[in-house]
């Protein structure tokens, strides 16, 4: 019997130290950690200014679009009996995409109606989105009234909720919204307090008149810019301007006990007179009153901030223009689409402007966290150079002699084109007076041209 071969023995492989990190221990690689979006609560006049001047911002469109999508919001609100909290929420969203893109790209009854379907889900309201969107139909058309489980509100269901994602995108996922109402309602009890019935019925008559203008104050880019305190001086005061009572019993404290200050409460009052004022059929208290009473309200307010020396929009910078090109206004194509006209065949697509980076954008809400990280991880990305001068002796080649070009045959000089037969190259036909060649072609014996 022949003998095996033995096998060749493998030594093995010595175990890791307990210190050294395995391959499985090992971090993935994630994103660029320098693409971040840091969403932001309030935002300052000029900026507003200047994000409606980038798209183009149409003021005569653009307000009835604003004013029509609030009220929008708000009937189908009431409709559906969602509380008010869902319906500022829903109305900071609203505003927070529509100054970020044209109406040539949404339709403001779309952009409503997915506000309001988010707002739901942000305050633990939640409404399915063919239900929100069989309300709108309903309130458009009370003749032919549709249940939330009609087969027309399919296509426009998977419309709204696509549109939902962008909407969270635009916001940064920060859903901190303040809530006038409650503080409001404190306040009116503070000053009218109970056990007189005279001052209760005084302070319902008040109460009525402040809390349909904290309503209307959300048909502006107020809530965008001030805090809940300010607005709810800002509704208090301007409400006891208007009715010429009760003024004396407003306290009038320092900004730092209010968290505010003045020039914010002018500028608050005075958006809300420019609402009543240029739109007062679209609102809940401008049609209450006197138009010549609310414009004698607004010229006391100015003589007082001229005389404390105020602006009308507080902490304006004039060294700070719009400096960007004004972009002009865009028509928009057409003004039904899929959410709001049911008769359309729908798209389930919805358009959005191409991203400006392909890597992951994340959402971070420190900022002063994000500050630290940009600057730890911006040493790895810095791109940083040495100059140095050196001398390098280069060789200057010598001309190549050139070759005389021989222009003839046999000792005579060719005719026509020789001279670029000789260098390969096209010339110039020779032709004849009538604009033909002078050699014909000649044709073989018994083979001629006919």
């Amino acid at each position: 019997m022949a003998p095996q071969p033995t096998k060749p023995q493998v030594p093995p492989t010595p175990p890791a130290p307990p210190n050294e990190p395995t391959p499985d221990d090992v971090l993935p690689i994630g994103p660029q950690s320098g693409l971040s979006s840091i969403p932001t609560q309030y935002i300052e006049e000029q900026s507003i200014q200047q994000m409606l001047r980038n798209i183009g911002y149409d003021e005569a469109r653009e307000d009835s679009y604003r004013l029509k999508g609030v009220q929008l919001i708000d009937n189908v609100r009431q409709s559906l009996q969602l509380p008010v909290k869902t319906f500022d929420t829903a109305a900071i969203y609203y505003h927070k995409f529509r100054i970020r893109f044209p109406s040539c790209e949404y339709n403001y009854e779309d952009v409503a109606l997915a506000s309001l379907f988010v707002a739901c889900k942000v305050e633990d309201t939640i409404k399915k989105s063919k239900e929100i969107l069989c309300a709108a139909h309903n309130l458009r058309q009370p003749h032919d009234n549709k249940t939330p489980d009609d087969k027309i509100f399919e296509s426009p269901s998977r419309f709204t909720v696509g549109l939902e994602r962008h909407i969270l995108e635009t916001i940064g996922f920060d859903f901190r919204v303040q809530y006038p109402q409650k503080l409001l309602i404190k306040m009116v009890r503070t000053m009218f307090p109970q056990g007189d019935s005279e001052t209760e019925s005084r302070g319902r008559e008040f109460l009525k008149a402040s809390y349909d203008m904290s309503i209307d104050i959300y048909k502006t880019f107020s809530p965008m810019k001030q805090s809940a305190s300010t607005l709810v001086q800002a509704i208090l005061e301007l409400t006891a301007r208007i009715r010429d009572v009760e003024f004396d019993k407003i306290k009038t404290a320092k900004g730092s006990a209010l968290h505010t200050e003045r020039g914010c409460i002018y500028e608050t009052m005075l958006d809300l007179l420019d609402l009543y004022t240029q739109f007062p059929k679209m609102t809940k208290i401008g049609a209450k009153f006197d138009l010549t009473k609310l414009m004698d309200v607004k010229i006391d307010i100015n003589k007082l901030i001229s005389g404390e020396k105020c602006q009308r929009t507080y902490d304006w910078c004039d060294r700070c223009p719009l400096d960007m090109p004004e972009v002009p206004p865009v028509t928009p194509g057409s003004a039904t689409s899929p959410a709001t006209n049911t008769s359309l065949s729908g798209n389930s697509s919805v358009k959005r402007k191409a991203a400006t980076s392909e890597a992951t954008l994340r959402f971070v809400f420190d900022a002063e966290e994000a500050r630290k990280e940009r600057d730890l991880v911006a040493e790895h990305f810095n791109d940083e150079y040495e100059e140095h001068e050196m001398e390098v002796e280069e060789t200057i080649r010598e001309a190549e002699p050139r070759h005389p070009v021989n222009n003839s045959r046999s000792g005579h000089p060719h005719r026509g084109h020789s001279h670029a037969h000789n260098n390969h190259e096209w010339g110039p036909y020779s032709r004849s007076r009538h604009g033909h060649n002078n050699e014909r072609p000649k044709g073989r014996k018994g083979q001629g041209y006919y």
